[in-house]
């Protein structure tokens, strides 16, 4: 528990870091102009003048139900576009099943929904679950992509979803079945690292237990120390994941 503790703080302390040490980028007529420090007086409130006129309002779509191909399941209004998708069968009806994410066309600072869509014997195919939280935004308000590659798979009836950051940012790998008609979180494993240390975080659902790990990189020969601890069966689900906030989730509930 100590180590879990001390993992979350570290996370935050290391955010904070981030923040303090990251350059402003201030967007003028489609140039970027990067500012050693972040801006003061009138030239902030320009910029927030600016963050918010280019900063369009989360869209309210609908998607349709039912379709042959993946452009089908596109919103009416058309401010999305396929970013990523898998292919491979999710609920073991040896169909080929689709998992998509969505990006928004004129913002990288809006959510970007996932949809999985199961096959029909016909090979048309039908939306079954949709995530407005489980991948995070792509860039932050500075125009910082949070991570440097991210990709997502469908192998051996599990959707796979990896976002790779460097340092504070962490990197995250996570697993998604279904169980009975429900989407899950089966496994989880975060890394971050910092000035004199590496941690990582282990969720393992099918055995309900959290390991937590510190590698003290100080010391030559880097020193390991792990705890195990079990959790209380729980189903996070894929409708309603963060995975970014997974660990400080499962930190605040215990």
């Amino acid at each position: 528990m100590k180590n879990r503790i001390v993992f979350t703080l570290s996370l935050l302390l290391l955010f904070a870091i981030q923040s303090c040490n990251k350059k402003n980028v201030k967007t003028v007529s489609g140039n970027s102009t990067v500012i050693d420090s972040l801006p003061v007086n009138n030239e902030f409130e320009e910029t927030a003048e600016e963050f918010e006129e280019n900063d369009p309002e989360e869209p309210n779509v609908t998607y349709p139900k039912t379709g042959n191909k993946i452009a089908d399941f596109l919103p009416k209004l058309g401010v999305y576009e396929v970013q990523y998708e898998a292919e491979g069968d999710l609920n073991n009806d040896g169909l080929a099943d689709l998992a998509v994410v969505l990006k928004h066309k004129e913002s990288n600072l809006l959510k970007r929904p996932m949809l999985i869509l199961l096959q029909n014997e016909d090979k048309s195919y039908r939306l079954d679950k949709v995530s407005n939280t489980v991948i995070p935004i792509e860039y932050n308000e500075h125009d910082y992509k949070l991570y440097d590659t991210e990709d997502i798979s469908i192998e051996k009836g599990e959707l796979q979803i990896n976002l790779y950051g460097g340092g504070p940012s962490g990197t995250f790998l996570s697993a998604f079945k279904y169980l009975g008609n429900d989407f899950i979180l089966n496994s989880m494993e975060a890394y971050a690292s910092g000035a004199g240390g590496r941690s990582g975080f282990f969720y393992d659902f099918e055995k309900g237990e959290i390991t937590t790990t510190e590698t003290n990189t100080m010391k030559e020969d880097e020193p390991t120390t792990s705890e195990t601890v079990k959790v209380k069966a729980k189903l996070y689900s894929f409708e309603n994941m963060a995975i970014i906030d997974f660990f400080s989730q499962e930190e605040n509930e215990s």
